[in-house]
């Protein structure tokens, strides 16, 4: 992708463009993003995915002013019937599953993986919704299915209705309103308000984004820090020459404290080890995220990665669903190249040293990635090269 050309998926606006003027700071409503037909999937087959264990799924009910919800997994005959007003099923990490929600979500590599989350898919019938709310994070609102009516205005009153099970504003005043058909689409910032309601049954794909919060990931990293950490030869132990007698024994000495301090100081010190341990995090699959396990990869086979491999870089450093491996010189470059585009071609796979050729067969042993045909691969990495800048 040519960061700078205009593209109808962002309203003739540059990735450069929206990113500087709409990213975090402003809505944009765009019509005719995506041409249609563009739903990932249908009515049937979003119904059984939401009866799946390893899918994360809810159903939402309104009569009237009072509201329901219900935590999948959610058989069909869980469902209410189609003809019901004011219902709303969403469906959680369809790109997990589905491949072309995952190609829907590839569109979006403009901003980094880290911070891409999911496709959400609400399928609601007439008057369905999840009523007023804001998220913390950046959306697109995709319509793929029928129709859906947006209001929208910035958050005056973030108190929410005590009496609901969902999040949902006590106030909502919107300043904005639109009707999306089939291929419009909404980007909204975080704490934007907003509320759809379905005209007639509908379906809606919401690209949302990772916004974790600081003391949370912190923790994450640190956590990952200390697990990474093997006690050096000659690690120092405590001492206190200086030790006084003491007539209160239950006391902490402030020199013991001193040199926890000192020891935990050095461990959140060391650069290379935050940026190992961030990278993991980031990297990490989702909770319910399962690989099938595959097979080393063919001889003179293009690869590309699985759609639910999360893969990222640093300067010194590729992760991998969570496992950080040191590269340098060009097999970093081809893995880099790798997380770009999530393919590589037969001959970039043979231009790899054999030490990392061996941790390839290994990552497509384990399922992260596979042998592709010619066909499959050349499909991929048409789409990766209008998406990802080489």
């Amino acid at each position: 992708m040519d960061l700078r050309l205009a593209t109808p998926l962002l309203a003739g606006l540059s990735p450069l463009e929206f990113m500087r003027e709409h990213w975090q700071k402003r809505p944009l409503l765009v019509r005719s993003a995506m041409p249609v037909p563009c739903a990932p999937l249908g009515r049937a087959e979003l119904f059984a995915l939401a009866a799946r264990e390893d899918v994360e799924s809810r159903l939402i009910v309104r009569k009237g002013s009072r509201w329901s919800v219900r935590q999948g997994p959610l058989q069909r005959r869980a469902l209410p019937p189609l003809r019901q007003p004011g219902w709303t099923l969403l469906v959680q990490g369809i790109d997990l599953h589905v491949e072309a929600a995952h190609r829907l979500l590839s569109n979006f590599r403009f901003v980094p993986d880290a911070r891409l989350d999911d496709v959400m898919v609400s399928y609601a019938t007439t008057d369905g919704g999840v009523g007023p709310h804001f998220d913390s994070y950046d959306v697109f609102l995709l319509q793929v299915q029928g129709r859906r009516r947006w209001r929208a205005g910035p958050v005056s009153d973030a108190s929410l209705r005590p009496d609901a099970p969902l999040k949902l504003l006590r106030h909502f005043e919107a300043d904005s309103e639109w009707l999306l058909e089939p291929g419009d689409m909404l980007y909204l910032p975080p704490h934007w308000a907003h509320d759809g309601v379905a005209e007639g049954e509908c379906m809606t794909c919401s690209i949302g984004f990772r916004a974790p919060a600081q003391v949370e990931l912190s923790r994450d990293v640190m956590q990952r820090v200390v697990d990474g950490v093997e006690a050096p030869a000659g690690d120092p132990l405590y001492g206190d020459p200086r030790q006084p007698a003491t007539a209160q024994p239950g006391l902490i000495p402030a020199a013991l404290r001193a040199f926890a301090q000192r020891g935990v100081h050095r461990l959140l010190s060391d650069p290379a080890e935050l940026d190992r341990a961030l990278g993991e995090v980031m990297s990490e699959p989702k909770p319910r995220v399962v690989f099938d396990p595959g097979a080393a990869v063919d001889p003179g086979a293009d690869v590309c990665l699985d759609r639910r491999t999360r893969m990222m870089y640093d300067t010194r450093h590729v992760f991998i669903n969570g496992e950080a491996y040191r590269t340098a010189g060009p097999d970093a470059r081809l893995m880099r190249r790798l997380c770009d585009r999530r393919c590589l071609v037969a001959a970039e796979i043979s231009a790899l040293s054999p030490q990392v050729r061996e941790l390839v067969d290994e990552w497509a042993q384990a399922g992260w990635m596979r042998s592709a045909t010619y066909k499959e691969s050349e499909d991929e990495r048409a789409d990766s090269a209008e998406r990802t800048e080489r």
